[in-house]
């Protein structure tokens, strides 16, 4: 089954997620009201609401990396995640993981970075030669 997922969760101000994940992440916007806004991103339904962001732990390992739980993200085709990679370079993120290479020469191999929104809503988004390798072993 082949399917797209939408996902809400909350920021605190519209106009700014607006121009991170416009401005930014290269999300286009769709339908809003006054307390929301949902976003195309990468194909996928983004819906964020006006409220209080989730609460994040760092308790998930990544190598090296405590990353914060939950998370969400993208898997991407490599040429996509490093042009992504570049736009969030460009704007001078602060990476919790900074872009590079999982797992070289493995079944897995997979470029991976986290980072946060202007909420504190964490996103990895990772980079695979080929999406036939995602669940890879």
């Amino acid at each position: 089954m082949k399917s797209l997922f939408h996902f809400s969760f909350n920021v605190t101000d519209l106009a700014v997620a607006r121009h991170f994940y416009v401005d930014v992440l290269g999300c286009t916007e769709g339908r809003s009201a006054d307390t929301w806004v949902d976003f195309d991103f990468a194909g996928h339904q983004l819906s964020l609401h006006l409220g209080t962001p989730w609460k994040t732990e760092r308790t998930g390992r990544v190598g090296e990396h405590l990353v914060p739980m939950p998370h969400f993200g993208l898997v991407l085709a490599l040429p996509d995640w490093q042009a992504m990679a570049e736009r969030l370079q460009a704007v001078a993120t602060d990476f919790i993981v900074p872009p590079h290479c999982r797992f070289a020469g493995e079944p897995g191999e997979q470029w991976t970075l986290f980072f946060c929104d202007p909420f504190g809503n964490p996103i990895e988004i990772k980079g695979f030669r080929s999406l036939e390798t995602i669940y890879a072993h």
